[in-house]
């Protein structure tokens, strides 16, 4: 219900600003829902949003699974940490923009280049979070696994997961939010489709009715993947945690 009553607040304060400033300079919100009704029934609508949604799935399924590796063995491994401890600090103080620039001027206008880009983006901050998760582990609980002689498979899926569970949900969610900025910006540097493709194209011809169409469109779903699989995924991997307390 509050959540309904924000959106609703959120309309009224758009409405009351493009009443004072002028529908050119910012469209009223049914001129705008008019735009992405036309651009839903037209099928472009569809089309940029799943190429975005493609690029952010694989490049975000990438970046996780490389940085859960990486910050497992940092974590565990203290002269691996020294090593690339300064790898990491390069890597999440480079701006995306010039991660992305270097991508396509070495790889070329391509997919993998977007999607790479991407990635490394994303990367530094799941090695982060999960580092500080495998440091955290009980050491009491691989002592044990020790003395049980629990298989390396087992002694991963039932001592080491759940205890790393918590730090993997929020890498994922802080993660996936530095996901969705990043796409828009290789779509419009150098992608042939996608929201931020078509956020770019509406730039040069000044049509900000259709930015806002495309932004609002992206919003929605950014909100409802939230709502619908992160914030449940992390309510579940922290359960462990609220039923000890």
């Amino acid at each position: 219900m509050l959540r309904l009553l924000s959106v609703g607040l959120f309309v009224l304060a758009w409405q009351a600003a493009s009443w004072r400033v002028g529908g050119q300079l910012l469209p009223a919100p049914a001129t705008v829902l008019g735009a992405v009704v036309a651009e839903a029934r037209s099928g472009a609508l569809f089309l940029h949003l799943g190429a975005t949604l493609a690029r952010v799935a694989l490049s975000f399924a990438l970046a996780m699974t490389l940085g859960t590796a990486i910050g497992y063995v940092m974590g565990r491994r203290r002269t691996v940490d020294r090593l690339a401890d300064p790898w990491l600090l390069i890597l999440l103080n480079l701006p995306a923009l010039v991660v992305i620039v270097l991508a396509y001027v070495w790889a070329g206008l391509t997919e993998a280049a977007a999607i790479g880009a991407i990635a490394i983006n994303k990367l530094p901050n799941a090695v982060v979070t999960v580092r500080e998760g495998a440091r955290a582990l009980d050491p009491t609980l691989d002592e044990m696994a020790s003395v049980f002689a629990v298989p390396a498979w087992r002694r991963l899926r039932h001592v080491v997961v759940p205890q790393l569970a918590p730090y993997l949900a929020a890498s994922a969610r802080s993660g996936l939010s530095l996901v969705w900025k990043i796409v828009l910006v290789a779509e419009l540097l150098g992608r042939p489709n996608g929201v931020g493709f078509e956020i770019g194209a509406a730039f040069q011809l000044f049509d900000i009715t259709r930015i806002l169409a495309y932004a609002l469109s992206f919003s929605v779903v950014v909100l409802s993947i939230e709502l619908l699989l992160v914030q449940p995924l992390e309510r579940y991997a922290s359960r462990w945690r609220q039923r000890a307390a």
